[in-house]
């Protein structure tokens, strides 16, 4: 059974970009370029009718086209870092796209994390890698930046489990409104 996400997928100059910092950790598994996108919410395992529900509570949402910009870098697992990421610059119009996906999935019937939302980009999972490493990448790379870059749609993934690498999919895109 796939698992379903929404993300927001990356220009590839940006993806380019990313790809130029992954580099100097021991026990780093680098994401491939492909599998770079901003998940907006984690639906998990789904069936046809699951499939169906997602698509259905995605197309009813109107947010407003807007710029994003990747800025800086940090890292999830406090005593045992679990993966490095590059940030996404605070937006407005980020934030309320995200709640309005998640609202709509909430209101279909599925259960979400409750998590606050962390824009990221995951740059690599960490296995093995020390706290003070992790800390070391993102003091090397916290001045990163890049964009802005226009984001115009979103869209339904879905994922199945591959040997090194996930492999992602777009299942469904959904145009952000126009607000020019």
């Amino acid at each position: 059974m796939p698992r379903l996400f929404v993300a927001l997928d990356l220009p590839e100059i940006v993806a380019d970009a990313l790809t130029q910092i992954q580099y100097g950790v021991d026990g780093a598994r680098w994401r491939p370029v492909e599998n770079f996108h901003v998940t907006l919410a984690f639906i998990g395992e789904a069936d046809r009718h699951d499939f169906a529900s997602a698509l259905d509570a995605l197309s009813t949402i109107d947010a407003p086209a807007f710029e994003m910009r990747l800025k800086g870098a940090g890292f999830f697992g406090d005593k045992r870092p679990s993966s490095l990421w590059a940030g996404v610059e605070a937006s407005n119009a980020l934030d309320h796209l995200q709640s309005k996906v998640e609202t709509a999935l909430r209101r279909s019937g599925f259960e979400l994390e409750r998590r606050k939302f962390t824009p990221h980009v995951t740059l690599a999972y960490l296995k093995g890698a020390t706290r003070e490493a992790a800390a070391q990448y993102c003091a090397e790379h916290g001045l990163f930046s890049c964009g802005p870059f226009p984001v115009e749609e979103f869209h339904l993934y879905s994922s199945r489990l591959g040997g090194e690498a996930s492999h992602y999919e777009i299942e469904a895109s959904y145009a952000l409104s126009s607000s020019r």
